[in-house]
């Protein structure tokens, strides 16, 4: 276990058996045959075991979704516990929604069990969690779990962060010092910190201190220079979080982490392995067959009302940058009125958008020409149904399900260097910026949340776009 993330672990398995003990207590109670003991029940009906063992670790997924792992949320009694309410009352949800699916029987022959259950794991969680483990945490915050931290750059946000951690550092972090480019060894920067190098020295400094994270904390710079340091500091294994003022579109859109009021983001590339790459594959190309295979006749009937709305193909097939820069074949049902060559106007409009659009307040990743728009394009483009081809692509390799959105040629060929960082990964057909985004960002701010995406990969934060992207379809947000 990385020392980082020591607690969560130690949380985490606290949860898992309260909310194991909550639910055999529930059930116990509520049991029908009440003449067997705890034991003698159990030992009857083995399989509730692995029922509630299953429940059980999807209630600690909703725990996480809900941030109740992070430091800012467990060390706020009054957050943590409104955090809780919210997470098991979700859960209880599951519960109800599981009875009616599974045989009732097989669990409980009775509707008070999500109530009881409610009741029971509350009362526990606060005694075990925003009690006992938060007061364990604290006192262990000096020792088990202390992390010995380096500032990289001195922005503002880094200097604020180091005072406080320094004067309220509930946290267990210990500041070591700052790594500066415009600075010299030994400069003070703030309450008695000093500059331990320069960026060049940090490898070499990484091994002479034991280092358990690195802060980058790059203020007013350019987004170049930012992401630049951030790659260097991912080559040296050590966890990474990032606080700055370019990334204030992630702390608006996102759930992020916070240390003493001070947004903090997590940078986490060890998802990026071979091993996790090809599971990733394996669940796009089951996921993309059993979707097409379901909304088969929905597609056809898309097919029918494209076919019928305005003279042309079906499906819109279009040059799209992929992995490493490599153009492939993109599908879509086709929205709009065929014309002739390329939308010459469209192109000028998107690339003065990427040069100026965030200078000038522009607010829509989207440029289109309205007047092309069929009335069944409307339709499809605002619930993101012309989309659905592209499982086409995921199957194919191209695409994956969850990615950034795969550019134009001419759009990369204007990208700044920084925004080609895009391309590292396969594209997907959801991402991000579609999900927590959609076209009510900057372009710059829908790069910003790619990128992101890019840094902090994983099964679990897929899994959570994929099923977010169903809300955004139906209901529309931000589409165009």
């Amino acid at each position: 276990m990385k020392k980082n993330y020591r607690y969560k672990y130690f949380f985490g398995i606290a949860d898992f058996l309260t909310l194991m003990f909550a639910f055999l207590v529930s059930i116990f109670v509520l049991r029908i045959d009440d003449s067997l003991n705890f034991f003698e029940f159990y030992s009857s009906i083995p399989e509730i075991m692995l029922l509630v063992f299953f429940i059980s670790v999807i209630i600690l997924m909703i725990f996480q979704y809900n941030g109740l792992y992070r430091l800012d949320i467990i060390l706020n009694r009054t957050s943590h516990f409104t955090h809780i309410l919210k997470a098991i009352y979700y859960s209880s949800l599951k519960i109800v929604l599981l009875s009616f699916i599974l045989d009732s029987r097989t669990i409980i022959d009775s509707r008070l069990l999500f109530v009881f259950f409610f009741v029971v794991s509350i009362g526990l969680l606060f005694l075990v969690r925003v009690e006992l483990l938060k007061w364990v945490f604290v006192e262990l915050s000096q020792s088990s779990f202390r992390r010995n931290v380096i500032i990289v750059g001195d922005g503002k946000a880094g200097k604020l962060l180091a005072a406080k951690l320094i004067y309220e550092n509930p946290l267990g972090l210990n500041i070591l010092g700052f790594v500066d480019e415009d600075r010299h060894a030994g400069d003070f920067i703030v309450a008695g910190k000093k500059v331990l190098g320069n960026f060049d020295d940090l490898e070499e400094l990484v091994r002479k201190y034991p280092v358990d994270e690195l802060i980058v904390a790059i203020d007013n710079e350019s987004y170049e220079k930012f992401f630049n340091v951030v790659d260097f500091c991912k080559d040296l294994n050590v966890p990474i979080r990032m606080t700055s003022n370019l990334l204030d579109v992630v702390h608006q859109r996102l759930k992020t982490e916070k240390y003493s009021e001070i947004p903090v983001i997590d940078v986490a590339p060890q998802y990026n392995d071979n091993f996790t790459l090809g599971l990733k594959r394996i669940t796009d190309v089951i996921f993309a067959s059993v979707a097409i295979l379901m909304l088969s006749p929905f597609m056809v009937f898309i097919a029918g009302m494209v076919k019928f709305s305005s003279p042309g193909p079906i499906f819109f097939k279009q040059k799209r940058v992929g992995k490493d820069g490599v153009e492939f074949d993109f599908f879509k049902f086709r929205s709009m009125k065929q014309i002739k060559g390329e939308d010459e106007d469209r192109k000028k409009m998107m690339i003065e958008f990427m040069k100026n659009g965030a200078d000038k307040g522009a607010s829509d990743t989207k440029v289109i020409n309205e007047s092309r728009v069929t009335w069944i394009g409307n339709i499809i483009r605002k619930t993101s149904l012309d989309e659905l081809p592209q499982l086409f692509n995921v199957i194919k390799g191209d695409m994956s399900l969850v990615g950034p959105r795969p550019c134009l040629p001419y759009e990369f060929e204007n990208y700044d260097e920084w925004q080609k960082r895009r391309v590292s990964v396969i594209p997907g057909c959801t991402g991000v910026w579609q999900v927590w985004g959609r076209s009510i960002v900057t372009f710059q701010e829908s790069v910003v949340l790619d990128l992101y995406y890019i840094n902090n990969m994983s099964p679990w934060l897929d899994i959570q776009l994929i099923f977010q992207t169903v809300p955004v379809m139906l209901f529309s947000r931000g589409a165009k």
